[in-house]
């Protein structure tokens, strides 16, 4: 069985351009930020209010700490990144493409042959030489079913001139016996509101387990280092999930998951963000 193995490259990201001209109401404004997104944020904030001086010395961190504090994520949302991932079964960009504020692009199944498809473990079956057994043969049973079916699709519209549509309905009807595990490429953009709110939903223990792998894994490689300050609530943690005494020798299972702090007192107080505006300096 080709085993696929999850992939994540960052494609692009928002730069922060901001033109200085004389007159210009920001023009007192600076931040300790190198970080385009926090910078943007920071920038989208202070509009807000019109609060460009900084007479306290507010550190950039401490102005988005504000920001997440009162929940005023609107101005997180004019920043984002855009990655591919390969490696990834459709079983969980099936989840992944229900987030509406993410915008996918995905490998069409009706225009690429999977005649040569890899597979995708569950990460509950990875270490187990009998489930990987099981699954090696109805991945290459659904594969050999597949092409047969391309085959006998191809027979049927023998006679339409126009190859690629030829083509692209014999695939469109095969692959109704591709599984769940079968590999895909999905690219997905999103502004930082839309990733904290994947990140949060996904990253729990109770997420499907591929989807929270990859959410752990595209938080500490790309959203992290790209705006640390804009994800300064989150964290990964690792959990060890008890077992049962029966049968002995069991391990208990280690988890990694994402956990966002609680808000701030001044929240869980009913507090009214006006009394302390986040766009105050």
């Amino acid at each position: 069985m080709r085993e696929a193995r999850l992939e994540i490259v960052k494609v692009a990201e928002t730069r922060f351009v901001l033109e200085r001209f004389q007159g210009a109401p920001w023009e007192v404004w600076t931040t300790d930020s190198s970080a385009d997104a926090e910078r943007l944020a920071e920038f989208a904030g202070r509009a807000c209010y019109q609060s460009w001086k900084n007479p306290s010395g507010r550190r950039n961190a401490e102005y988005l700490a504000n920001i997440l504090a009162h929940e005023h994520f609107s101005v997180l949302e004019h920043a984002g990144f855009t990655v591919i991932l390969t490696g990834v079964s459709r079983s969980f960009t099936h989840e992944f493409v229900r987030h509406r504020h993410l915008s996918p692009s995905q490998l069409s199944q009706r225009y690429f042959n999977e005649a040569a498809a890899r597979a995708v473990v569950p990460p509950l079956f990875r270490e187990d030489p009998e489930a990987r057994a099981i699954l090696e043969e109805i991945h290459q049973c659904t594969l050999d079913a597949y092409s047969r079916l391309v085959e006998l699709a191809n027979r049927r519209l023998s006679g339409l001139e126009d190859a690629t549509l030829r083509r692209k309905r014999a695939r469109e009807a095969a692959r109704a016996v591709l599984p769940n595990m079968t590999e895909t490429h999905i690219v997905m953009s999103g502004n930082h509101r839309a990733w904290r709110e994947f990140f949060e939903k996904r990253g729990s223990l109770h997420a499907e387990a591929e989807m929270r792998e990859v959410a752990v894994r595209l938080f500490r490689e790309v959203a992290q280092p790209m705006a640390p300050g804009i994800y300064q609530d989150f964290r990964v943690e690792t959990l060890h999930l008890p077992v049962r005494q029966e049968p002995p020798g069991l391990e208990p299972e280690a988890v990694e998951v994402l956990v966002r702090a609680v808000g701030p007192e001044d929240r869980a107080s009913g507090a009214s963000p006006a009394a302390s505006e986040p766009g105050e300096g």
